[in-house]
């Protein structure tokens, strides 16, 4: 073979190699930082004397057991043939404050747990102490509305629905009735727009109810009786979007009632 013609096949054989390389890389997965898919970036909230304490309490109490824990200790055991209920929850369960002198349960059983801004981990973590130590006969659970706003950090709707269950498996454990209750309608956070919770509620709802269903506890739908339109809460039940006004709780204590008779008598 002639020089000429052994540069030329040495050219054409580098050529072959040179495009088999690209052919296969562009079927190789990104691996270089500007072909790789962006990391999720978590949703941040407001920066403000709340928001920084909220935070600040997730570093040492994360799950807040200190807020209860005297209240709890001094409660001390149902008296006999009490039916003691216990409600756990967020801003919205401790807002509905029924369990103050005038409140619309005062002559109730009915203990309030609820702490503002709390996520379904918070609640798993602090469980044992706020709800099963006290011996009710029945816990209604209202939560995950801030699990969707990343109160905590971002969550998956799986991770808000195995949180619930959590909750709902320790307390039929230990004897103790279950009312799931739906998240309550929200078209928007004030506190962290744009998340389009509204989609990711109705989800976690039919979850909620399938699951009650399967398991036997009582599922109560708060949402149905409140969504507006846009499946958020309507101004005349709230001024937020997301919190009840007295006309929202109105609406809310009857089936809650319901859904509590209904767990006693099962």
């Amino acid at each position: 073979m002639s020089r000429i013609s052994l540069r030329i096949a040495i050219a054409v054989l580098f050529g072959i190699l040179e495009i088999c390389s690209i052919e296969a890389a562009a079927q190789e997965p990104g691996n270089v930082p500007e072909t790789q898919a962006p990391a999720p970036v978590a949703a941040k909230h407001p920066d403000n004397d709340y928001w920084r304490k909220h935070d600040q309490q997730l570093l040492t109490d994360f799950p807040w057991l200190e807020r209860f824990k005297e209240a709890d200790l001094k409660l001390g055991p149902p008296a006999a043939g009490q039916a003691r209920v216990v409600f756990m929850g967020d801003s919205i369960t401790e807002g509905w404050h029924f369990d103050t002198p005038g409140g619309v349960f005062a002559a109730k059983p009915y203990i309030n747990r609820g702490i503002s801004g709390q996520t379904t981990p918070q609640m798993v973590l602090r469980f044992h102490q706020d709800v099963i130590a006290l011996q009710p006969k029945v816990v209604v659970i209202l939560a995950g509305t801030n699990d969707i706003a990343g109160n905590t950090g971002p969550m998956t709707l799986e991770e808000t629905e195995a949180n619930l269950a959590a909750m709902a498996e320790m307390a039929d454990a230990n004897h103790i009735r279950v009312v799931l209750c739906s998240v309550l309608p929200a078209y928007d956070y004030p506190w962290q727009p744009g998340l389009t919770p509204a989609p990711k509620i109705k989800l976690i709802n039919a979850w909620m109810r399938g699951y009650a269903a399967a398991r036997g506890y009582v599922y109560v739908d708060y949402h149905s009786a409140m969504k507006d339109a846009r499946d958020g809460l309507p101004v005349k039940l709230s001024q937020d979007g997301v919190h009840p006004t007295q006309a929202g709780y109105d609406v809310m204590t009857p089936l809650v009632e319901e859904g509590i008779a209904k767990a006693l008598a099962k």
